[in-house]
């Protein structure tokens, strides 16, 4: 299918799941936990808290040459989106790009999903774990921190209580 026969589909309306799509326009359906939902929810208000609200998507639709991925959060400059508006989905994909790993997901897949980022354009990759604990990349490797946003934290905490 293509992306936009997904997103007007009646029958994947108000569906609980991530939908994405591969690159034979297979859809790909992954369920997505409170935890993970609350680990979104902080990085998104991060950013809104730091002034950069109106630059910060939650579940962006990236299209990749593996399919539309879709990144829990991304964050785009004002020049992304002067070239791209809100176009569905984005043909480049947003300079930071934050996923939350649940346990299911493969190390493998992730690191794919990260490779199929920065071939659009991706500046930055960023891999919030089940605990909290924040990984940066950048197309050269690993990173000690964000070279976008230094002072983003290594590890945010949900705690409710």
């Amino acid at each position: 299918m293509e992306w936009r026969e997904v997103v007007e589909h009646p029958s994947l309306q108000d569906l609980p799941f991530k939908i994405e799509t591969n690159a034979e326009g297979y859809i790909m359906m992954v369920a997505a936990k409170n935890r993970h939902r609350a680990y979104q929810m902080h990085i998104a208000s991060w950013f809104e808290q730091h002034g950069e609200i109106k630059r910060a998507l939650q579940e962006c639709n990236i299209q990749t040459s593996d399919g539309v991925k879709i990144a829990d959060v991304a964050w785009g400059s004002g020049g992304f989106f002067e070239r791209n508006k809100y176009d569905d989905p984005y043909q480049e994909s947003p300079e930071a790009v934050i996923e939350v790993i649940s346990p299911s997901n493969r190390e493998k897949a992730m690191k794919t999903k990260m490779s199929l980022y920065f071939e659009v354009g991706a500046k930055e990759v960023w891999f919030c774990d089940d605990n909290g604990n924040m990984r940066f990349f950048d197309p050269r490797g690993e990173l000690e921190r964000s070279g976008l946003f230094k002072e983003f934290p290594e590890r945010i905490d949900i705690n409710f209580v």
